[in-house]
């Protein structure tokens, strides 16, 4: 099963919501005093009225009743109008918060580590993205303001209540307890009750998309009934966590209505009381009930959104987790900002794939240096990556690879051939600092590539592989996303680069075309010559390229390579492939084989030492003439 992605705690999650809170102290400022001034408009209305029941119970003839209504009546219009201003102002200070907070989670989403994005999967990645930002946006837009204006409304009705008469506070300080005790028992329990039940949905949202990918494979298998079971797990342990904070609001609820109701009949009976006793006058005891009704609403509101906030936080929660990859602290750990990766060492990627994310090279000197192998230091500028005695696991305890070194020369051309498992595209990926290995270290120019910040690391090695993505726009935007300022020219010539500059001019808009979903279709071949395109512009120094051409026809793909050696000329390119045409080419092959390096030299030397390059050679291809 994926592992989840972590979890930011309480005290990151209070952190931020500081922090988005006083990046607009003029909103809230706005949003708070227009609330505040309905709330003030509110309390007069009760004041005046018990003002009315005093003068009547004395039979004061000289009350102005006309003059009481009439001005009941324009605090009422006053507040309302208020109020409209203060929920605009509310909305608009809620949707500038949202906005920050998805430009800022596409932000951690695309700054994920391709590792760390495998090891997760898709489930908790595709919910965390939907349920927890549509349940954070509720949170945001509702939740959030209603809580204020309760919070300031309730803070106010409290102040009319002492100001008509202290001793007619007491009877509402029955509910405290009920509240405080209810309120904190659930709060006790809802967070890491939300946590689980988004934790859940996760797991079956993760299960079903597998299970849709490959049906073909479960069909052909005949795991059907596995599946289901799974599934049925699934939607189990989903229903005991719903189940679990349903029983929570089925407890709190109900002692919130309790609370609720006894501070209006304790304030009858304790201001009859009072009022008997000669403490208070009639009109006090009115006042006093009436502000004692009025203070249901906004504790009502307050509590009944309290869950909401429960939601909207362990949402939070979930999406700010995701800028720490591999723990809540992760992410202060380095000063450069790099976080970990797989099983127990930093990672330098903070990006999505390398294929979309890198940015032009500055130049580098293709000339090599002394062999690093001997032991020297590398020459800085030289662009030279070198592998040395690396171990690498997935899992803690089983590695895929052991004591690798390859160090390939600057401007050289390497095959990296074997069977499939040997660990030929974990290798790839550690060059290129996807991963990072266990023991032993992955260098360029003597430099750990986790000490590199990633815009550097991306100008020196670029991975390509079999997967490829077109996203939705125009094919020039697709190319020229790995640098929006090139021009078309450029772009056309990293299309010809690959030999797709003819099918794209064909296109109905040639470079205007829009793709993607809803846009016009590529063929699988044309999505990946569209990958290895911007790999062309974005012009890195060395290239790892993981089964590249796997979906082109085979003499395409090997003119296509051939193609590809021209334009990158001088780059060294590290070249994964099961069709030994690749090695063929090459300056030189390595052989991998069960997480090791078996054999390197040339194509001509390994056929004549007759090892398992040979065999491999032999199987594919035939024997030798």
């Amino acid at each position: 099963m994926a592992t989840a992605l972590p979890v930011a705690d309480a005290a990151q999650v209070r952190r931020y919501a500081r922090a988005l809170t006083r990046r607009h102290p003029g909103a809230l400022a706005c949003a708070l005093a227009l609330h505040a001034l309905a709330a003030a408009a509110g309390l007069a209305g009760p004041r005046l009225l018990g003002d009315l029941v005093e003068g009547v119970s004395r039979g004061d003839r000289s009350t102005p009743v006309d003059a009481i209504v009439l001005a009941i009546a324009g605090f009422v219009v006053a507040q309302a109008v208020l109020l409209r201003f203060a929920h605009i102002a509310s909305a608009r200070l809620g949707e500038r918060v949202l906005a920050a907070l998805r430009e800022e989670f596409v932000d951690r989403i695309l700054a994920l580590p391709l590792a760390t994005v495998e090891r997760a999967g898709t489930g908790d990645l595709l919910t965390r993205t939907t349920r927890d930002v549509s349940a954070l946006s509720r949170t945001v837009r509702l939740a959030v303001p209603e809580t204020l204006i309760a919070v300031v409304t309730a803070l106010f009705v409290l102040g009319a209540l002492l100001l008509v008469g202290p001793l007619l506070v007491l009877p509402c300080l029955v509910a405290v307890p009920v509240l405080v005790v209810g309120t904190r028992w659930y709060l006790r329990r809802a967070t890491d009750g939300y946590l689980r039940e988004n934790a859940a949905y996760s797991d079956i949202t993760d299960g079903i998309s597998e299970a849709v990918e490959g049906s073909r494979t479960t069909e052909a298998l005949r795991q059907q009934a596995r599946r289901r079971a799974r599934t049925d797990a699934d939607i189990r342990r989903s229903y005991a966590a719903e189940r679990y904070t349903l029983w929570l609001r089925t407890v709190f609820f109900p002692l919130t209505e309790i609370g609720y109701l006894v501070p209006v009949v304790a304030t009858l009976v304790v201001g009859g009381w009072f009022y008997l006793e000669g403490w208070v006058n009639l009109g006090q005891v009115t006042a006093a009930t009436l502000y004692t009704q009025q203070l249901i609403e906004p504790v009502d509101r307050l509590l009944a959104w309290l869950d909401e906030l429960q939601v909207g936080g362990a949402s939070l929660a979930r999406l700010l987790g995701v800028a720490t990859p591999d723990g809540p602290d992760a992410a202060r750990s380095a000063p450069d900002g790099s976080r970990p990766s797989p099983v127990d060492a930093p990672s330098p990627v903070d990006a999505p794939s390398p294929v979309d994310a890198p940015s032009p090279v500055d130049g580098a000197d293709p000339t090599g240096g002394p062999d690093p192998t001997g032991g020297e230091t590398e020459r800085p500028g030289t662009g030279r990556v070198a592998v040395r005695d690396v171990t690498f696991a997935y899992r803690e305890g089983r590695d895929v690879l052991h004591g690798v070194t390859l160090v390939p020369e600057p401007g050289e051309k390497l095959a990296m051939v074997g069977p499939s498992g040997a660990g030929k595209s974990t290798l790839g990926r550690l060059l290129a600092g996807v991963h990072t290995p266990r023991t032993g270290s992955v260098t360029v120019d003597g430099r750990p590539l986790t000490g590199l910040p990633l815009t550097e690391l991306r100008r020196h090695v670029a991975l390509v592989t079999q997967e490829h993505h077109v996203f939705i726009g125009t094919l020039r935007e697709n190319v020229a996303m790995v640098r929006p300022s090139a021009a078309d020219a450029d772009v056309r010539a990293a299309l010809a680069a690959v030999d797709a500059l003819d099918w794209a001019e064909a296109l109905p808009d040639g470079l205007g075309t829009r793709v993607g979903a809803g846009g016009h279709p590529l063929t699988a071949a044309q999505a990946q010559q569209l990958a290895l395109a911007r790999l062309v512009l974005a012009d890195p120094h060395t290239l790892v390229l993981d089964e590249a051409t796997s979906l082109i026809d085979p003499r395409a793909a090997r003119h296509l390579e051939r193609s590809l050696a021209a334009v990158l000329e001088g780059r060294t390119v590290i070249a994964i492939a099961h069709r030994l045409f690749s090695a063929h080419d090459a300056d030189r092959v390595a052989v991998v084989e069960d997480g090791r390096i078996t054999e390197l030299g040339s194509h001509a030397d390994l056929l004549a030492r007759g090892g398992s390059y040979a065999d491999l050679w032999r199987s594919w291809h035939g024997p030798p003439p």
